[in-house]
């Protein structure tokens, strides 16, 4: 395993996919960057958050670990208040077995997770669950949300889903030192793999911020180019590699800060965090709106509903709810200008009456 995680880490540092976020003289994104990332499907943006917004982070994670059920089922924390995520109506927390695989090989999620992940054995005195897994993270932490308004972060959006993108739904991804589970290989998606528009964006991409980084044994790999055809057998790739470490598959190499950008449509996975390192990913995603509009959706994320243009913008209302809290944090910053709302007029403060109204937003996620 460690020859493995050795060469994956070799061969990502070959591919010329990660650095700064950089524009042209046009203020676009650097043309370099868009062409990285359509080659290989991912992109590490180098510095994106700085020192003073990874503390907000940290601080806003700490409380939320303080507030996680005493146990998987209990309706306290362990000091015996309310539990974060009890009373939502929305799936929030994610539980698994310490350094365990809770998709892999099973019907759940649209049964895209096809493999068994393998499941090292943890320390005798591991808790008997972990929660590895955060939905609707944006109404738990006013740190996230203002990442998620991150101008830079936005324009990409734009390059790569066009001006008029819209949300797809937000998530903590906390693999802890010894405890962490695997996330089994997958391709995200459910809608449009046999549509004849389907093409190497049709379902979006997601963010992942790091916040301590990530290394190859606690990060997720990706296979290069698979976000480019569309049939993938896992089941064969694991077979014909003969364990679930798949030979094409390089890991994401992050610093505290960095924010990678990874197409949903790449093969990836992550392996249990067997490491001595916390790997905390703020994670959110967007899609193209031809790729929403009218669409009959749903996944794993919320009930199946078409979502029409009303749906959108209610759940867009977040991208203001960002730029603003953002503005307020950073104010020497240049907002983003988001195309939808220029056109419409719309405004959004971030105020105590915008944060009460999140609860239980990502029951309007977008999920295709």
């Amino acid at each position: 395993m460690q020859a493995y995680l050795r060469d994956g880490e070799y061969r990502a540092s070959a591919l010329g996919n990660r650095g700064p976020v950089r524009y042209d003289a046009d203020g676009t994104i650097h043309a370099d960057i868009l062409e990285a990332y359509w080659r290989c499907g991912f992109y590490v943006f180098e510095g994106v958050l700085g020192a003073e917004e990874l503390a907000d982070i940290e601080t806003d994670l700490h409380d939320i670990l303080d507030h996680l059920p005493a146990a998987k089922g209990s309706p306290v924390d362990a000091k015996g208040r309310p539990a974060l995520g009890v009373d939502n109506k929305a799936p929030t927390l994610f539980w698994s077995k310490p350094l365990a695989d809770p998709f892999g090989g099973t019907d759940l999620a649209e049964g895209r997770h096809p493999i068994k992940m393998t499941e090292p054995t943890p320390a005798a005195d591991a808790p008997e669950d972990i929660v590895y897994l955060i939905l609707g993270s944006l109404q738990f932490s006013d740190a996230c949300l203002r990442v998620y308004g991150h101008p830079d972060l936005l324009a990409v959006a734009a390059a790569v889903n066009g001006p008029d993108f819209t949300p797809f739904n937000e998530a903590l991804f906390i693999k802890e030192p010894g405890l962490g589970a695997s996330v089994a290989w997958h391709r995200d998606g459910v809608t449009h793999w046999d549509s004849p528009d389907w093409n190497q964006g049709t379902h979006g991409f997601n963010f992942m911020g790091q916040l301590y980084g990530c290394t190859p044994a606690n990060g997720l790999w990706v296979v290069p180019g698979t976000h480019k055809i569309r049939n993938a057998d896992i089941k064969a790739m694991a077979t014909a590699a003969g364990s679930d470490r798949l030979p094409d598959a390089v890991p994401l190499i992050c610093k505290p800060g960095d924010v990678a950008i990874t197409n949903r449509q790449a093969v990836h996975g992550s392996f249990a965090n067997t490491s001595k390192d916390w790997r905390v990913t703020v994670n959110f995603g967007f899609h193209r709106r031809a790729s929403v509009l009218g669409v009959s959706g749903g996944g794993i994320h919320n009930a199946p509903s078409v979502y029409d243009d009303a749906r959108i913008r209610e759940r867009s209302r977040l991208i203001g709810y960002a730029m603003d809290a953002r503005r307020q944090r950073f104010p020497d910053e240049v907002q983003f200008d988001y195309a939808p709302f220029t056109e419409s007029g719309e405004r959004y403060s971030w105020n105590a009456e915008a944060k009460a109204s999140l609860k239980d937003y990502n029951l309007m996620d977008l999920s295709i």
